[in-house]
């Protein structure tokens, strides 16, 4: 019957990781099930506790600190506007630093140059430095080291 209270254990430690998300209770209440397959399989409350001390420790030593560095991390991918940063396009329309027309991934974007003091010409090619709303900021290609 130890093995229903280590089962309750691990369910009120799921809980309360769902209302912390520190990940910490999460990792207790898998050692908290370790333990209840222990008591399960008949070994006494010591083999239980340190099952759970066990299961526990390698929960918060090796466990957490690579979860928690695979979830700051930036994903590998970027979507929407910022997918656009970086890329090539072409001047439809002369971009100085208030105004100007690109060609960017098949479509047609307000423009600026990067440096104020640039004067893009219409046909010369540009890398996208950052978005704006709905207009890129523009750096044109010849001029990159």
């Amino acid at each position: 019957m130890a093995w229903f209270a280590w089962l309750l254990a691990a369910a009120a430690l799921g809980v309360a990781e769902f209302f912390t998300l520190t990940l910490v209770f999460g990792l207790l209440a898998g050692a908290a099930l370790v333990a209840a397959v222990v008591a399960g399989v008949g070994i006494g409350v010591v083999g239980q506790f340190v099952a759970l001390g066990v299961a526990a420790a390698a929960g918060l030593i090796v466990v957490r600190p690579v979860a928690l560095r695979q979830m700051t991390q930036q994903p590998l991918t970027r979507d929407g506007s910022d997918a656009l940063i970086g890329k090539r396009a072409e001047v439809m329309q002369e971009v100085t630093a208030t105004r100007g027309l690109i060609k960017l991934s098949g479509e047609e974007w307000s423009a600026r140059a990067l440096d104020e003091s640039h004067v893009i010409p219409v046909g010369a090619l540009v890398d996208v430095m950052e978005i704006e709303g709905a207009t890129a900021i523009v750096y044109p290609r010849e001029l990159l080291p």
